[in-house]
């Protein structure tokens, strides 16, 4: 065989196939950042590097849509560079950041910013601009420049679009670009000043709650809007029964509208408040066990298409103080796939093929992101992973530059061991042989 560069013969795995969802063991062949073979390729002549995947499982790479990393801004909590090395070792190769940054990303140049940092890192790092200018609610932001200079949705994310005039508008002008508006919905007038879920154990704990027809109220409004303008929108980490049950019915009737998930909210209940760490803080907050169950429902028959990790660093500062001030959110890149597989795949909730669907399919698909097939000719974008191995969480090893995370020292199952994007390998447990 020939001596090519940036060669990389990845042998012994399971690799997903898009096309019957199964995982077949075979090999991969990279070239320059490009598959050009998938099967079974002999490795006595080949010159670059052979990975021995040791019948660990390759699925396309996995995507977050849905991830805060600071920068610009909040550098102390995290930043691109670090939140990318989070995604690696939680197994993402996609990332999109929400725009809630100081200064936020409402217009071209910070959109361009991101990409310009993100360029070189292994992750492809997609921006998310803001709907309203300053995420103040007011005007609509420049969304074809930002989508023009590399955007691939508009949130205003952390903040709800309040104004349904401006939300119209903002799903009429996307429908334009056939993109999403993905909405945090949240009528503040019921939510501001209250820090958990309004229920029987924030009484019993003393601590203003949330209701979930916070959550329902602007739910409704997003899909009779969407249902009225045609527009596609993206409901942002659904929590409630009832917001599940209204996102079914609208499918049903051909809305366009999808959403997602996190772990957090179909792992956690707001038993765990009890506690008071500040870590199980998050907004939309920690709600009952009949959400809890309504959501798993949602995930195994298609209503909720998304799994996400709502990622949301801070500072231990931040963070150690009486639960009723501290910050919304917690981290969850890099324990996002063992809270599935333990609480997903280990239950038989979802099957593997459901799993790939949440975390790469369907969000490439929503956000446009392109083909992520695992065969010849496309970019080679890839998970390694298994779906057994026992670990347990612990913050101090973590990647991201903040600790806000509920899970330290829980026992979690499977393990990511490499990512490939953009002709890069990264592994901590999988060494390369190279042969010139």
């Amino acid at each position: 065989m020939k001596p090519r560069q940036n060669s990389f013969l990845f042998k012994n795995g399971l690799i997903f196939n898009t096309a019957n969802s199964q995982f077949e063991k075979g090999d991969i062949l990279v070239v320059e950042g490009r598959i050009e073979k998938v099967g079974t390729i002999p490795s006595e002549d080949f010159v670059g590097s052979i990975i021995d995947l040791q019948e660990k499982y390759v699925a396309p790479g996995f995507v977050d849509m849905h991830v805060h990393l600071r920068e610009p801004g909040r550098e102390d909590e995290e930043t691109i560079e670090s939140g990318v090395a989070a995604a690696m070792a939680g197994g993402f190769t996609t990332v999109c950041c929400m725009p809630n940054t100081e200064p936020p990303i409402d217009n071209r140049g910070m959109v361009e910013f991101i990409k310009k940092k993100a360029k070189n890192l292994l992750v492809a790092v997609h921006p998310i601009g803001a709907v309203t200018k300053g995420r103040r609610g007011e005007e609509l932001a420049e969304m074809g420049d930002m989508l023009d200079a590399g955007a691939v949705a508009f949130s205003d994310d952390g903040l709800p679009v309040a104004s349904s005039e401006l939300m119209r508008r903002a799903l009429e002008y996307s429908k334009m670009f056939d993109i999403p508006i993905i909405d945090h919905c949240e009528d503040l007038s019921l939510s501001e000043g209250r820090s958990m879920n309004e229920s029987f154990t924030s009484t019993q704990l003393g601590v203003y709650g949330i209701p979930s027809v916070a959550e329902n109220i602007v739910v409704a409004r997003d899909l009779m809007l969407a249902a009225y303008t045609g527009g596609h929108v993206h409901i942002a980490h659904v929590s409630t029964k009832d917001a599940v049950a209204m996102i079914r019915e609208a499918k049903k009737r051909g809305v366009r509208v999808t959403c997602e998930v996190t772990p957090h909210h179909f792992v956690l209940t707001d038993e765990v408040v009890k506690s008071f760490d500040t870590n199980t803080k998050v907004n939309p907050p920690l709600r009952s066990q009949a959400d809890v169950e309504a959501i798993l429902q949602g995930l195994q028959d298609g209503t909720i298409d998304v799994i996400v990790s709502d990622h949301a660093p801070h500072s231990i500062e931040e963070k150690q103080v009486e639960f009723d001030v501290a910050p919304f959110g917690l981290i969850g890149m890099e324990t996002s796939f063992g809270l599935i597989v333990k609480h997903l795949l280990e239950p038989k909730v979802l099957t593997p093929a459901q799993v790939i669907e949440k975390i790469v399919l369907n969000p490439a698909r929503i956000l446009k992101l392109g083909s992520k097939d695992l065969t010849p000719g496309n970019p080679a974008d890839f998970t390694v992973f298994d779906m057994d191995s026992e670990w347990t969480v612990d913050v101090n090893r973590f990647k991201s530059k903040s600790r806000n995370c509920p899970f330290d020292g829980w026992q979690l199952r499977g393990m990511i061991h490499g990512v490939f994007n953009k002709g890069q390998w990264w592994s901590e447990s999988l060494s390369s042989t190279k042969k010139i």
